[in-house]
């Protein structure tokens, strides 16, 4: 441990310690009234060291569905074994809640299957994704997976996308390209594109071309010059939303998300779209919009912590590239690869590398215990080797 150290974040670490003795030895956790999960001591040990991990590396809502979402889904498992169930109004529900007509959505098993759906539907016959790396991956590898391609464009010093340089290239390889693709906020950066931006790329390239914003992290936004894109589906432009409950509403590993296009275009999405998307997702979706307290808890708490966090780190003279989302990029000086193996080994999950960034590590907000595990781990790996090389 390095002689600054966290001090104010130590019972924090303690309780993880703690939790995580516990999580290994459920006869412990019986005895303390905890309770563990039913079915035999079978796979006790390869989850338990899965629930021990403070787990900030893939964007997550470390609380889960609301109440009210799971009490839903616990309504729904009386149709867990039919075919034409009372699906909740979800459609309906959806395009209530965001202004859009019914025509104008998809549903997709999260917004995953999507933007899978987009590059099938407009990849084909060679064509090709214009977007920035690093950026939400996904969209390129399957590109390359069904024999398209891709044309990346660099991040700018400040690590925001340069729209013009966008436009310029979408111009330029006009007849050869699928769509644009335009995360926003962008993962892994968290930096926004600002409204005027967006306006300028859709005004400044062919009107034939679509083009996909991902707003996965868009309740996180308080940017005032980022807004929203739905305007323009409606309005009827080559606009493809795609949207997420993985997020802020912490269904994740239950897989539901959704498009909001013009009907045309949802028209020729369909095609490839595999309907999967089952009715507990569903039935969750629902009472996860109407649950507006547990929306502004995860929200309000994500953003105290996040912003905690990035003060304690510039406290320690560590920079982060601002961040509009659930996540932030912390600049190491030195490459991640070994960093996050040293995280791994107190605990802590981190996020992957993100090329050309090798020196920035992606750490995800989880609870404020976890994030006391993080800083109490980030102390003593930067006071250690690993950061500072031999010392001897």
């Amino acid at each position: 441990m390095s002689n600054q150290s966290v001090s104010r974040r130590g019972f924090v670490g303690a309780a993880g310690a703690a939790l995580s003795t516990v999580a290994l030895n459920p006869h412990a956790a019986l005895a303390q009234g905890i309770p563990v999960r039913p079915g035999g001591p079978r796979f006790w040990a390869e989850d338990d060291a899965y629930d021990a991990l403070a787990k900030i590396s893939f964007n997550e809502n470390p609380y889960g569905p609301s109440a009210k979402a799971l009490e839903a889904m616990n309504y729904a498992f009386k149709y867990s074994m039919r075919y034409g169930y009372p699906d909740g109004g979800v459609t309906q529900a959806i395009a209530d809640h965001h202004g859009v007509p019914r025509n104008h959505l998809m549903l997709g098993a999260g917004s995953g299957e999507i933007l899978e759906v987009v590059g099938l539907t407009y990849l084909g016959d060679g064509k090709k994704v214009i977007g920035v790396e690093p950026s939400y991956g996904q969209v390129y590898s399957h590109a390359s997976g069904i024999d398209a391609d891709a044309i990346l464009l660099p991040l700018e010093d400040d690590s925001r996308q340069n729209i013009q340089r966008m436009v310029d290239a979408t111009n330029r390889h006009y007849r050869d390209v699928g769509f644009v693709y335009l995360c926003n906020p962008n993962n892994p950066t968290g930096r926004t594109v600002t409204a005027a931006e967006i306006e300028y790329l859709l005004d400044n390239i062919p009107d034939d071309v679509p083009v996909l914003i991902d707003e996965a992290y868009h309740h996180f936004v308080r940017d005032p010059d980022y807004e929203a894109s739905l305007k323009y589906a409606i309005e009827g432009r080559r606009v493809v939303i795609a949207r997420t409950f993985s997020k802020i509403y912490g269904m994740a590993a239950i897989r539901i998300g959704f498009a909001i296009a013009p009907p045309e275009m949802i028209s020729e999405m369909r095609v490839y779209s595999t309907g999967s998307v089952n009715v507990l997702a569903k039935w969750g979706a629902v009472a996860s919009m109407e649950d507006t307290d547990a929306y502004d808890f995860v929200r309000r708490t994500t953003l105290r912590l996040r912003d905690q966090t990035l003060a304690d780190l510039a406290g320690l003279g560590y920079e982060c590239i601002p961040s509009e989302t659930n996540f932030f990029m912390l600049d190491c000086r030195t490459p991640v690869a070994p960093i996050r193996r040293a995280f791994r080994e107190r605990g802590v999950a981190v996020g992957r590398d993100f090329p050309p960034m090798l020196n920035h590590l992606r750490v995800s907000i989880g609870t404020e215990e976890e994030m006391g595990r993080f800083m109490n781990a980030f102390d003593d790996i930067r006071g250690s080797t690993v950061m500072n090389g031999s010392r001897g």
